[in-house]
């Protein structure tokens, strides 16, 4: 049986960014039954209502729901299990597609499994020490049938974990794929439409919660704060935390700061033109996104890993990584990447993440993939 119906399921902004073209090569196939299923922080205001930059790239949005008004996750996922079981059942796809390792993914992944429906998921094989998505990842993995990795590394860890090594793919990373598809902003644009008066330096910082650890989330970004308040003539541009544990202390100290430095700003959801737009002017980004380490380096512009959040992932020459977090390495870790000597050796960064055309590679693989061969999931012994 070959996919006539796929269904990708998308959460928040940054998966998103990554599946946005992959979806658009299904769009563009008329053979195809596209359906696109939406929750998540894509549907909260304070995290930039994000649903409207998949609607303005032209995507019918087949269905959505919110999650329920409460932190405790356990009750959001018992509520997405059930969401995403009705919506599966109700669509009946061939395939349904996820990506990465959030826990409303993983109960997509669980709902898919119940209803029988194949998944194919991208981006696992990764870690992120001292953070349940860590776990999630391996389980989604788990309850996967084909898998599109973005290094030699992760195809090898997750055929390790007993996937069958025929249905594990290294395509590469699709945010490097994404950036080579979009026509990016100039400057003075960016100026313009985001109100930003640029300084001699500007810098990035997207600051994501370590999930098992609220002490060491508030830890490090109070580091974060005190480093950047030392900076002259530098212009910050803060972005929204994913939306976990923590991520509304995390808000409210970032709002805090930009309302008493005034060369800063927070952006709920850059959106993936403005943001891909700014790496291109900006000196660098500070934070412990994977974006630092997946999408950077292809701008040859320099991240400074904060933490071990993305400890175990493949890391450019680009990267300044700081595990021990203290103010002061920070601030010296600014300095450097400011340092004409670090600059220079930026146009020599190779990006462990591959080149563009993971969306393509993907795409022909489904089309071509024989689902029947793998209704019965069978452990791959090493």
């Amino acid at each position: 049986m070959k996919v006539k119906k796929i269904c990708f399921i998308t959460s928040t902004r940054a998966d998103y960014g990554l599946l946005r073209n992959l979806m658009l090569e299904f769009k563009k196939d008329s053979s195809i039954n596209l359906n696109v299923v939406v929750t998540g922080s894509h549907l909260i205001k304070k995290y930039g209502f994000t649903i409207n930059e998949i609607l303005n790239d032209g995507f019918s949005i087949i269905e959505t729901f919110k999650f329920p008004s409460s932190s405790n996750i356990a009750k959001i996922d018992s509520s997405c299990i059930i969401n995403f079981h009705n919506i599966f059942i109700k669509l009946n796809p061939d395939l349904i597609f996820i990506l990465g390792d959030r826990h409303e993914i993983l109960s997509a992944a669980i709902s898919a499994n119940l209803c029988n429906i194949p998944l194919a998921h991208s981006h696992g094989g990764e870690l992120t020490p001292n953070c349940y998505d860590d776990a999630f990842r391996h389980c989604i993995t788990k309850l996967s049938s084909i898998h599109f990795v973005a290094n030699s590394i992760f195809q090898r860890r997750v055929i390790q974990m007993g996937e069958n090594p025929k249905y594990v793919f290294n395509v590469g990373g699709l945010g490097v794929d994404a950036i080579t598809k979009l026509n990016l902003k100039t400057k003075q644009k960016l100026a313009h439409d985001l109100k930003i008066d640029f300084c001699r330096h500007n810098l990035i910082i997207t600051y994501h919660p370590v999930t098992l650890n609220k002490k060491l989330t508030l830890d490090e970004l109070n580091c974060i704060i005190r480093a950047i308040k030392k900076l002259n003539d530098t212009f910050i541009i803060f972005t929204s935390p994913n939306i976990d544990n923590f991520s509304d202390v995390i808000i409210n100290t970032i709002n805090k700061f930009v309302k008493n430095y005034k060369n800063s700003i927070f952006i709920k959801s850059l959106g993936q033109i403005n943001y891909y737009s700014l790496l291109k002017v900006v000196d660098g980004v500070i934070g412990n996104s994977s974006s630092g380490l997946l999408e950077v380096p292809s701008f040859k512009k320099g991240t400074i890993n904060i933490g071990i959040r993305q400890k175990g992932r493949p890391m450019a020459s680009s990267v300044i990584n700081i595990e021990n977090v203290t103010t002061l390495k920070i601030y010296n870790a600014i300095n450097k990447l400011f340092s004409e000597s670090f600059r220079k050796n930026l146009n020599k960064t190779i990006n462990p993440y591959g080149k563009s055309g993971s969306s393509k590679k993907i795409y022909k693989i489904i089309k071509n993939i024989n689902l029947n061969k793998i209704n019965v999931k069978k452990f791959y012994d090493i």
